[in-house]
């Protein structure tokens, strides 16, 4: 099976001097690594700069944001995202399933804009 070629997305590339700075990189699919929205959130949480999000008031207000494309944040540590009807988390090696466990439905974990 053909596998689709990923791209480095380096954070230096993004923000000359990082708030955050692991992981250094994010490993992306090409489409993903020219993602402007992706390439604003990533600049907001590695430099912690949380201006334009909030706390959500309730569940909908996070999957209003997924539906729309763009990426809340989990404990201001991970980008979210959805995709084939799955909850995902950037990681550096790239985007991995989202465990359902008792902090994913605690409003005061997530960031929504």
């Amino acid at each position: 099976m053909y596998q689709k070629k990923k791209e480095r997305l380096y954070i230096s590339e993004l923000l000359e001097d990082p708030a955050v700075t692991y992981p250094s990189y994010y490993l992306l699919s090409l489409s993903m690594a020219k993602n402007e929205i992706l390439h604003t959130s990533l600049i907001a949480l590695h430099s912690f700069d949380f201006t334009y999000y909030e706390i959500p008031k309730n569940h909908e207000d996070i999957f209003a944001m997924l539906h729309s494309g763009m990426f809340p944040i989990y404990k201001e540590k991970y980008l979210v995202g959805y995709f084939g009807n799955k909850m995902m988390y950037l990681e550096s090696n790239g985007w991995k399933g989202m465990p359902s466990t008792e902090d994913i439905f605690k409003m005061e974990n997530w960031l929504v804009c």
